[in-house]
């Protein structure tokens, strides 16, 4: 049986969708140096349009209201952020490809597709659509119940359960302001946020499977091997259309 055909089908295939996923982050990269560069009050101007930061910045500012009063300060309440802090980056990583590339299951007659999937599919399909890089407002009407019966069940001490509100408070705050920047067009002068901003733009541009760290430089993806060089990985034809099924 002769191979051939379908072999060099497949790679003209391969080297088609490769060329168009370089067209797709040269059209991007072209477009963002036409566009007039944005400055960080401008980008903090998008940041206070977004309803997730003002959910999260009462979130803080009631956490660290009630925690000052409540007193009985503790070894635990600066071990607990140290904590919270170093597990952020696999917490964030969890999420990312747990939750929001979730892909759309049939379970009998029932489809199971979280809002957060979807909004994030619509996220990829348009990475400069601002409200689509925040997180849902609708998503609070759940997650603070459930932050709340953590801090309060979990918890031996009121006040270290005050501490871990307000640690999420603040950690949110950061996912959500670094999330907005590497979507827009200001040109980080930090290294660190440079290589936050080139991982972020690989994950969207380039391949949706790899590089799932949005607020550091891979922290996570180095350790769960989805760090991997740029030049090995193909293109993907699917990083804006999450889950597409692919032709044969």
């Amino acid at each position: 049986m002769n191979l051939s055909h379908p072999l060099r089908a497949r790679r003209t295939r391969s080297s088609e969708i490769d060329q168009l996923a370089q067209e797709r982050l040269a059209a991007e990269e072209a477009k963002a140096a036409r566009r007039k560069q944005e400055t960080l009050a401008d980008v903090f101007r998008s940041f206070l349009h977004a309803p997730s930061a003002w959910v999260i910045t009462v979130l803080l500012i009631a956490a660290v209201t009630a925690r000052i009063p409540v007193g009985d300060w503790q070894l635990t309440d600066a071990l607990v952020p140290v904590l919270m802090v170093a597990a952020f980056p696999f917490t964030e990583w969890v999420i990312h490809v747990c939750v929001l590339h979730w892909r759309p299951r049939t379970l009998g007659r029932w489809r199971i597709d979280s809002l957060l999937a979807r909004k994030h599919r619509e996220h990829h399909a348009d990475p400069r659509i601002r409200q689509l890089v925040f997180i849902p407002w609708q998503t609070f009407l759940w997650l603070l119940p459930a932050l709340l019966a953590i801090a309060f069940l979990a918890f031996a001490r009121p006040g270290l359960g005050l501490t871990f509100l307000a640690t999420v408070g603040a950690l949110g705050l950061v996912y959500e302001w670094t999330h907005l920047l590497v979507h827009t067009d200001y040109q980080p002068h930090s290294a660190i946020l440079r290589a936050v901003r080139r991982n972020h733009r690989l994950h969207h541009f380039k391949n949706e499977h790899y590089w799932f760290a949005v607020t550091t430089a891979g922290t996570a993806d180095r350790i769960l091997g989805t760090y991997p060089d740029p030049a090995q990985i193909p293109n993907s034809p699917t990083a804006k259309a999450l889950h597409t099924p692919q032709a044969a």
